[in-house]
């Protein structure tokens, strides 16, 4: 299908400008090598002081899995604790979730999150989580102080960390980095230079490494393939009526961080997709989704839950529901009952601390 293109508040021309030298290669790009160098001294510093039980951190009661990335921009990890969410359910879990709250602006903190609190207040992947999963779900910059919060409020006896791999304020028992399978580590380079939040070294001290999508990049450690499925159009509020379209032109808007890889999914239902990228955690109003033109407009889950109180008519979201074919989820569960007998253990707790 034909791709078009209409104005949206795309992120900056600069933004795009780097993401491209990032992944696509570009000679200017190096000028910017002393502010890596510096970057990088930072971080590993950081990282070697976790290692050596330097800092105030908290210790939760029950195993602490972090889910996050090396890189900047989306990679997939909403879909993916969704996803462990109801796998830990499965395996006879309990599991609570904690966040940043990224884009949320809550009274105090921390701050419990429920099906219908306002984005502005916990941010929209928080939301999103509560309403697709109905976990008890905690929000705090502070992630120790949430931790401690979801204890209190809940019998979970797992923690799941969204986001918070290099928030080394809290303590962990295992790290999940996911990495965008298209584009993979870029150019290898930190920030700045690169995507990297950390240099790609790191990878080989994480537990378990998910690619969302296939690829052809060779990680430090074997990594597991998640694909996002599609499910049908569902209406993003009540103003919403009629049957969803099943093909044909239609507005695509993404306030994600990969804008692209939404964009390709429609592309591949059968969508001809008439572009409009919006800044990640962007906060819509209704002057950015009417077009004129009658069309139908579709969104990501994650935007959709800051439209519900739009009165939109014709305004779709596509859920996607993570999955795996290797052995993931027995992998995460052996991993976890080995962190609980670790927890129960006094000389391992004492070794940890």
């Amino acid at each position: 299908m034909t791709t078009r293109r209409r104005p949206g508040r795309s992120p900056p021309d600069s933004v795009h400008a780097i993401e491209r030298a990032w992944y696509q290669g570009a000679a200017w790009i190096q000028l910017l090598t002393p502010l890596e160098w510096l970057y990088r001294f930072i971080v590993v510093r950081r990282r070697r002081a976790f290692l050596a039980g330097q800092g105030a951190r908290y210790r939760a009661p029950v195993p602490v899995l972090i889910v996050g990335n090396i890189t900047v921009g989306g990679t997939g990890k909403t879909p993916l604790v969704a996803w462990l969410v109801e796998a830990l359910r499965d395996a006879g879990f309990r599991p609570g979730v904690v966040s940043r709250g990224y884009g949320g602006q809550a009274p105090s903190y921390p701050w419990v999150v429920y099906s219908d609190t306002p984005p502005t207040l916990a941010g929209d992947e928080p939301v999103l989580l509560v309403q697709r999963t109905g976990c008890p779900l905690v929000v705090d910059p502070d992630r120790g102080r949430a931790v401690r919060r979801l204890l209190t409020e809940s019998d979970c006896d797992v923690v799941i960390s969204d986001d918070g791999l290099q928030h080394y304020q809290l303590d962990r028992d295992i790290e999940i980095v996911v990495i965008d399978g298209m584009r993979g580590l870029g150019n290898g380079r930190c920030l700045p230079v690169g995507p990297l939040r950390e240099p790609a070294d790191r990878l080989r001290q994480v537990d378990l490494i998910v690619t969302n999508g296939e690829t052809s990049t060779v990680f430090p450690r074997a990594a597991h393939a998640m694909t996002l499925e599609p499910g049908a159009l569902q209406p993003v509020s009540a103003a919403t009526h009629g049957a969803a379209p099943a093909a044909g032109p239609v507005h695509a808007v993404a306030g994600i961080g990969n804008p692209g890889r939404f964009f390709a999914t429609l592309r591949n239902l059968g969508y001809a997709v008439i572009e409009h990228a919006f800044p990640d955690h962007h906060a819509f109003q209704a002057g950015d989704l009417v077009f004129g033109d009658g069309l139908p407009v579709v969104m990501t889950e994650k935007d959709a839950v800051k439209c519900r109180e739009l009165d939109i008519g014709k305004l779709w979201y596509l859920p996607v529901n993570a999955t795996f074919r290797d052995g993931f989820a027995q992998s995460l569960v052996n991993l976890l009952e080995r962190a609980r007998l670790q927890l129960n253990n006094p000389l391992e707790n004492q070794r940890a601390g």
